[in-house]
């Protein structure tokens, strides 16, 4: 049965994140609609979607907690700010070719989240860690010289996704909770602003056709988010840390062979040092999991033997059957939506 649900769990946590991947090919679908036009209609669209879906689900609940904590009520308006900006960002980058720009932006999202736990947070790394680090730096600055100018775009998007996911974390609300309580947030600016652009004639929801593509943005913001949530309650939370770079290999991939765009040596150069960057960063964490889990193991061992020898009955007491293999909720953020809270073992809570 666990190998099971791992193995869905897995599938779906695949096919969310092609989905996130392939996504730069819907956005200039619904050309002439301008990126600022688009967000508004994905704003209000997601939250009739989401609705729909805790409707289905009964899933209620949190709102009344939510409301009686004004400071969890800041963050999530905080939130619903920073990913407006994200999102936004992403959907000018992609329907005015830069594509490849903004993959880079999350390839390098997981080494600006590592940098503001240390300036923020006042975390401690490793020393792969700070390797990681130093190189993403350098891949920046390579970028740099090569177009003259820092990579805006990919450090908008990087910053903006890492800032969300620390503020994600004060807020600790699932994927489905939170795309809910921060489209609520943009909702009537949302649809103020389309108001306005109707008013104006300057509106372009024009055709039934184009009105579908535009309403449709709600379920290409929900479906890739709802599969995730579904993957991260079934599978290893260094499985999810690993598929995390499907979205931004398939957008990279997009951009250069779908887009045709430019790859000078410089730009190579860059994404080499990111890739190196980031490959030290999962061999790091993949090793110190290893050895946490043996740790954990052994610390469980030495319980045991020693609740034995305290005592022949004490050993079939469970509350003397060591710590437990859970640990505390962790965050893994997804590209163009939100971070998801899971267990690092993976439990299946459905079953």
């Amino acid at each position: 049965m666990k190998g099971t649900n791992e193995r869905a769990g897995f599938l779906n946590g695949v096919v969310a994140y092609v989905l996130w991947g392939l996504v730069p090919i819907f956005w200039p679908l619904l050309k002439p609609s301008g990126a600022m036009e688009i967000l508004a209609h994905r704003m209000v669209w997601s939250l009739g979607v989401v609705l729909i879906a805790l409707l289905v689900m009964r899933r209620w609940a949190w709102i009344g907690e939510l409301i009686r904590t004004p400071r969890r009520l800041g963050l999530v308006a905080v939130a619903a700010v920073v990913i407006s900006i994200n999102w936004g960002g992403y959907i000018w980058a992609v329907n005015n070719g830069q594509v490849v720009e903004a993959s880079l932006g999350y390839f390098i999202n997981p080494l600006v989240t590592i940098a503001m736990g240390v300036l923020l947070l006042g975390e401690r790394l490793r020393p792969a860690q700070w390797a990681a680090v130093g190189t993403g730096v350098a891949a920046v600055a390579v970028l740099a010289v090569g177009y003259g100018k820092p990579p805006w775009i990919s450090l908008m998007l990087a910053f903006s996704f890492a800032t969300y996911g620390l503020v994600k974390k004060k807020v600790n609300l699932g994927g489905l909770e939170s795309l809910a309580a921060e489209t609520a947030v943009q909702f009537l600016p949302a649809l103020g602003y389309l108001l306005f652009l109707t008013a104006n004639g300057r509106a372009t929801f024009g055709t039934p056709s184009h009105g579908a593509l535009l309403a449709s943005t709600g379920l290409v913001t929900a479906i890739p988010l709802v599969l995730f949530g579904a993957a991260a309650i079934r599978v290893p939370l260094s499985t999810l840390g690993l598929l995390q770079y499907l979205a931004p290999v398939f957008q990279f991939g997009l951009g250069i062979v779908y887009f045709h765009e430019a790859m000078p040596p410089e730009r190579w150069a860059g994404f080499a040092l990111v890739w190196l960057a980031l490959t030290v960063l999962t061999w790091d964490a993949l090793r110190n999991a290893r050895r946490t889990r043996a740790q954990a193991v052994r610390l469980r061992a030495e319980a045991r033997l020693t609740a034995t020898a305290g005592s022949g009955s004490a050993a079939t007491d469970p509350a003397l059957a060591g710590p437990a293999l859970t640990g505390p909720p962790s965050d893994i953020p997804v590209p163009d939506g939100s971070p998801i809270t899971t267990t690092p073992t993976g439990t299946d809570r459905d079953s």
